[in-house]
């Protein structure tokens, strides 16, 4: 064990450079005019794992971003293992509330900043160090799969694991895209929620009108559209929309300075819902309004606005379903129009929950490879958030044993500004993947 931890060590200044490199380029699929980026980031994934000696490379595209899939043969006998992750970004927002510029990474106090220094190009290179420390003699099959397009759902990950199957097929499947419950303490993601959003629109006029001559009598759309979204909580926060599934979540302790300090709630704001943190996170549905058209202040008049929309995005708890959960959201809008408004709802995204039965040998050898490489036990958590294409990967590979693991940590602040990646994490969670292929392979023999 202590050689391989060794060899991790050094190759962590190499693939820290790459990490580097990874992020200077702006991979936002979301940006059509940075698709070009996109690709530009495929190929340095291909021409990495082409220097760490697979010969087996494939940019693939079914539609969509391109993925590369890159295979190194099992020893006979030997299972395979899939190492996934992802290496498109979300976009910076607005750049001058960064602390440095988002795509030049920047190490301070032990941390690496940018855009996907840890969401998700840190998956990529831990995906490397675990291979580099082998130098050639991996004790498994493996299989590099690295997404372009999961920070835009997916879309296309479905046509891409139908058409090439075979390529992916795996007895272990690594999903380096979560979370560790602190930079000390690692995590095993046992349950994510799942994702539905849809568009409301609320209508009460078909033009405006002034304010003063009608005011008072006529109602106008936004106030209508407030009013309907108000109707998603109950007074404590609670989601209010009926028919909606809520499960149980693990006893561990969550403390509410905790949940600020991680947080940034501000001095004064309370936290929403009851029950325990673990269950508001893990298992239970929530409820955000993640954007609203109407009316900017700037070119605002004194006129009763006639339509306004808004998005509403649902997290959908562990055991339920993301298409009967929007059907019950629909419902909920067009039942509860103020003021006989007229609501339409138009559907988004879907993504099904998915929860994991963490038991068996495979599950015992990645327990060990954490306690190895980080000196403690890794906690079994939950993930409020979302990633749909595990639910995917479990339908196309049934018989796969799906493992969740990551390098972020509460500080991190994936999709937000100043991005981070603790430097540390990023080593024992290299370790722990070489830890854990090694163990694999001894599992075989």
């Amino acid at each position: 064990m202590s050689d391989l931890v060794d060899r991790v060590k050094s190759v962590l200044p190499s693939v820290r450079a790459d990490l580097g490199a990874l992020v200077r380029i702006e991979s936002v699929w979301a940006d059509p005019a940075r698709r070009d980026e996109v690709r530009r980031s495929a190929e340095m994934v291909s021409k990495l794992l082409s220097e760490a000696g697979f010969d087996d490379i494939r940019t693939v595209s079914e539609g969509g971003a391109p993925a590369v899939i890159a295979r190194h043969p099992a020893p006979p006998g030997a299972p395979t293992v899939l190492l996934y992750a992802h290496h498109d970004v979300q976009p910076e927002g607005d750049v001058s509330q960064w602390a440095s510029a988002p795509f030049e990474p920047t190490e301070r106090d032990g941390r690496l900043y940018g855009r996907g220094t840890a969401d998700d190009k840190a998956g990529i290179a831990t995906h490397l160090a675990a291979i580099r420390a082998f130098e050639g003699d991996l004790p498994v099959g493996v299989t590099v799969f690295v997404e372009g397009e999961e920070e835009s759902g997916s879309p296309s990950l479905g046509a891409l694991l139908g058409a090439h199957r075979d390529l992916l097929s795996a007895d272990v499947i690594v999903i380096a895209d979560s979370m560790n419950w602190t930079t000390a303490v690692p995590s095993l993601t046992v349950s994510l929620r799942g994702l539905a959003d849809c568009v409301v629109e609320v209508a009460t006029l078909d033009h405006g009108l002034h304010s003063g001559m009608w005011g008072g009598v006529v109602p106008d759309a936004v106030s209508a559209l407030v009013r309907l979204l108000a109707s998603l909580h109950d007074d404590d926060g609670n989601v209010a929309v009926e028919g909606l599934h809520e499960g149980s979540a693990a006893d561990v302790e969550y403390p509410p300075e905790q949940v600020r300090e991680e947080t940034g709630m501000l001095a004064g704001v309370t936290q929403i819902g009851t029950g325990s943190v673990a269950e508001r996170l893990w298992a239970k549905p929530a409820i955000t309004v993640i954007g609203i058209d109407t009316t900017p202040i700037a070119t605002s008049s004194n006129t009763l606005i006639p339509t306004a929309r808004a998005k509403v995005s649902m997290r959908v708890a562990p055991g339920g379903d993301a298409g009967r959960h929007l059907e019950a959201l629909t419902r909920h809008l067009e039942q509860h129009a103020p003021w006989g408004a007229r609501v339409t709802v138009t559907p988004g995204d879907l993504g099904q929950p998915y929860a994991i039965d963490a038991t068996g040998p495979v599950y015992d050898a990645a327990r060990t490879a954490f306690r190895q490489a980080w000196g403690t036990d890794a906690i079994d958590m939950g993930v409020g958030g979302s990633i749909p294409f595990i639910a995917e990967f479990a339908a196309a590979f049934p018989d796969a044993k799906i493992l969740v693991t990551g390098v972020e940590d509460p500080a991190t602040q994936a999709h937000s500004i100043n991005e981070s990646l603790d430097l540390g994490v990023l080593e024992r969670a290299a370790t722990s993947e070489a830890l854990l292929l090694e163990a694999l392979g001894a599992l075989h023999r």
